[in-house]
């Protein structure tokens, strides 16, 4: 299939791409940096597998535009990924930077999948798999942008989920806790600023403490939920929180 990744210049999305492409899987690797969706591509080449690097800036209707335009072969699988975070409490948070958050996560992600949406349906076939977090189920403090935009995935994945409940078109959100990428480790300099405390009890008492298994989610795991969701068996799959939270959500 021909799959489409945001956000694939690096993080989770780079081992998405990695992985799916050693499956056989055509991918598109897109990121705001041109420069990290090229390197991704080339990696993956490389490897065997088969890949272009694109920019795209979700936040903007001309990018999505000229990128849709650009495609050779029509998208299959879309896996929004792109994201950002910034953490402060509400009254130090510029709103700039709120907006940002929100139209990446939460906005872009619905920008791409309309501009994709119509050749799915076309086709008959598609498949939408978000990228969310365990804080599109549960809140941490000085994350209020994050939260929101994270949340509104999942209800944005279950209204998609009913407008295409007609064809063979489905849409989930994979909700992971912290995976070990460059963002995590930007957010654990940013919490131990926050809290007061060391970047080594940011993990201990503020990442893993609520899981009780109490390990990072790994690249595999995503990447393995992602190719189970754009399988046949999860055809009947659609408008669900896949979430991958070391029992977090049990206790």
């Amino acid at each position: 299939m021909n799959i489409l990744i945001t956000g694939a210049g690096s993080g989770i999305g780079a081992g998405i791409a990695h992985h799916l492409a050693g499956g056989g899987h055509s991918i598109v690797v897109t990121d705001l940096d041109e420069g990290a969706a090229v390197a991704v591509a080339g990696e993956i080449g490389i490897a065997g597998g088969r890949a272009i690097g694109r920019a795209l800036d979700v936040t903007d209707d001309a990018s999505v535009e000229s990128l849709l335009r650009q495609l050779d072969q029509p998208v299959d699988v879309l896996i929004n990924n792109a994201g950002l975070q910034h953490v402060a409490a509400l009254e130090d948070f510029p709103m700039d930077k709120w907006d940002q958050l929100v139209q990446v996560m939460l906005t872009g992600t619905a920008r791409l999948t309309r501009g994709l949406l119509p050749g799915m349906r076309q086709r008959a076939f598609g498949r939408i798999v978000n990228i969310g977090s365990i804080h599109s189920l549960v809140a941490s403090a000085y994350k209020s942008a994050y939260v929101a935009a994270k949340h509104g995935l999942i209800g944005f994945s279950r209204v998609l989920a009913l407008e295409t409940a007609d064809t063979d078109i489905t849409i989930n959100t994979v909700c992971p806790t912290y995976v070990k990428t460059p963002l995590v480790e930007k957010q654990i300099a940013d919490q131990a600023r926050v809290h007061g405390i060391s970047e080594d009890e940011v993990v201990e008492k503020i990442m893993l403490k609520p899981m009780p298994k109490g390990v990072f989610i790994s690249f595999e795991e995503l990447s393995g939920i992602c190719e189970f969701l754009i399988s046949p068996p999860a055809r009947n799959i659609t408008g669900q929180a896949i979430v991958v939270d070391g029992g977090w959500t049990a206790t």
